[in-house]
């Protein structure tokens, strides 16, 4: 059995890229240390009466990795693969996005064990709100904002901010961001995280002399963030060439009608048994041939048994940790580029950020105004973290932890050390 709250692998390779990145910038050791460790870390046990009667206990986590530069900011997964050495990585991650893109949070991540497809929702939302009751006193607008991530949504996201104000006996909408435009959600948030991927994927194809019109790209993963992916590419010009789901892929080398395979998706549940495409595993997806490759699912799917394999010109993570740090040598060394996740993903957390913005003031935006302050934002981050590469000649991987570390230092250095 796995053991949900070891410090593993997938922790530590984070801090081996933090590392990285403190080595090249040779920062303060002592203040650097600091952020090497997470500032808070919760574990609550949530017990909840079933539908049969039964009364099961979930285990529920929450880490604040970073408050230097602000309230904690990070999203709620709920699965049965959640462990604790995952939660702090993920909030060591989001500590450094928002770093990038320059919005005032830090970082934080949560998770919850359990699989949502076998409770009810009377059982899920009896979860989310004992959950959320178990973390009132390390949560709030100016303490830490949770959103959505897997297995969440914006149904999830009204229910912790309902348990939320019901305790504070006021409705406080800032709590949370990823909620439903009626209870203060901002218009362009489901699409932010794919568009930034897309908007941070043309900013490095057209470094890298690749125009993404008449290119070709591959997208692993067709939920939110690679659906919109491949939907926004599609709809410029650029030829998606193969998508998958958790179960398998689909490919067809002319391109694939992107509309038409949302659409059957939307009725069977997944892509296996599309009819104009041929079939291809996950792994068989990530080697095929092409301008663009989009990993856009879960951790660790280029590694070092892959990476020699793979043929993209540029890799844009729309996942979180997709490329491990052997894979990231090899593919280094190959010549092809990486933008890392923590650049190209970070659209989800800006707008979140516009969200709790609009929630703070009363105030709403219009979806072109989210769109183009978003533009703004990631456009202006991606040059920053190009300026950084070529001034230490550093992959944009490293550039980017830099540039993050950078700034969050920075802020714990003049804030001092309270004792």
């Amino acid at each position: 059995m796995k053991d949900i709250f070891a410090q593993g692998c997938l922790y530590e390779e984070t801090l081996k890229r933090f590392d990285e990145a403190a080595d090249v910038l040779n920062v303060h050791k002592g203040v650097y240390n600091v952020l090497r460790h997470p500032y808070r870390e919760v574990t609550v046990y949530i017990p909840v009466q079933m539908d049969n009667g039964e009364i099961k206990v979930f285990i529920g986590f929450r880490v604040q990795h970073s408050i230097a530069r602000g309230p904690a900011k990070g999203g709620i997964r709920y699965s049965k693969e959640v462990t604790l050495d995952e939660v702090r990585a993920l909030a060591a991650w989001m500590t450094m996005k928002c770093a990038i893109v320059n919005i005032p949070f830090g970082g934080g991540k949560g998770g919850v064990i359990c699989e949502p497809s076998e409770l009810s929702m009377n059982e899920l939302e009896k979860v989310t709100r004992r959950y959320t009751a178990s973390m009132i006193e390390i949560w709030g607008p100016e303490v830490d904002v949770p959103a959505p991530d897997v297995n969440t949504n914006e149904q999830i996201m009204a229910w912790i901010m309902d348990t939320y104000s019901m305790h504070a006996r006021h409705t406080v909408t800032s709590v949370v961001t990823g909620k439903p435009l009626n209870l203060g959600g901002s218009r362009g948030r489901k699409e932010a995280t794919g568009r930034g991927v897309v908007i941070v994927l043309e900013q490095a194809a057209q470094t890298f002399g690749l125009p993404v019109r008449g290119s070709t790209a591959v997208v692993q993963g067709f939920g939110n963030v690679g659906s919109i992916a491949a939907y926004l590419l599609d709809q410029i010009g650029c030829k998606i060439i193969a998508v998958s789901d958790i179960f398998n892929g689909i490919y067809n080398e002319n391109g694939l009608n992107i509309d038409d395979v949302m659409k059957y998706l939307k009725e069977h549940k997944k892509l296996e048994g599309y009819p104009k495409a041929a079939k291809v595993s996950n792994q068989e997806l990530l080697e095929i041939s092409c301008d663009f490759l989009i990993p856009a699912a879960v951790e660790n799917q280029i590694t070092i048994g892959n990476a020699d394999r793979i043929k993209a010109k540029i890799i844009c993570e729309g996942a979180n940790g997709p490329t491990t740090i052997e894979a990231d040598k090899i593919l280094n060394e190959k010549g092809i580029i990486v933008v890392p996740d923590i650049l190209a993903n970070a659209g989800g957390v800006t707008v979140s950020y516009f969200e709790w913005v609009q929630d703070r003031q009363g105030y709403f935006w219009t979806e072109e105004q989210v769109n183009d302050a978003l533009m703004q934002i990631l456009v202006s981050s991606y040059k920053e973290v190009l300026a950084m590469s070529k001034q230490f000649n550093v992959p944009l991987r490293t550039a980017s932890y830099m540039l993050g570390l950078e700034r969050v230092l920075e802020c714990i250095q003049t804030r001092g050390i309270y004792a």
